[in-house]
């Protein structure tokens, strides 16, 4: 079992850049790819980018691609979204995931957090 929890979420302008954190429960977190997806209002949940477990293998989508890093710190349980040149179209609520592949879809991932919100204004 694991728990996840998202932290870091926020108010920020067009252009500028947030990190969010994800801090993870269980001993077994350096075996799981670990995921970001968002959310926006009236939207269907999204990939954003994943990492593996050890930290080797990352990939995004086209949409964040240049503009967002994935990394994760297995010694502190922690997975992290380092965003910036924040665009409004990236306004939503963040999730993390977890799971065993590095699949880019929402039922792939087996335990997920409670989301944090992200809102970009002009």
């Amino acid at each position: 079992q694991v728990q996840l929890v998202e932290s870091g979420g926020g108010l920020v302008q067009a252009g500028g850049s947030l990190r969010l954190s994800c801090a993870a429960s269980g001993r077994t977190f350096s075996s799981y790819y670990m995921g970001w997806f968002r959310q926006a209002p009236g939207k269907e949940r999204e990939f954003v980018a994943r990492i593996s477990g050890s930290g080797g293998r990352t990939y995004y989508a086209d949409s964040v691609k240049g503009r967002f890093t994935i990394s994760r710190d297995n010694a502190k349980n922690t997975v992290y979204l380092q965003m910036n040149s924040l665009k409004p179209e990236d306004t939503a609520v963040y999730y993390c995931a977890a799971g065993a592949s590095g699949s880019t879809y929402v039922m792939s991932y087996d335990y997920w957090g409670q989301g944090t919100q992200v809102t970009v204004s002009l």
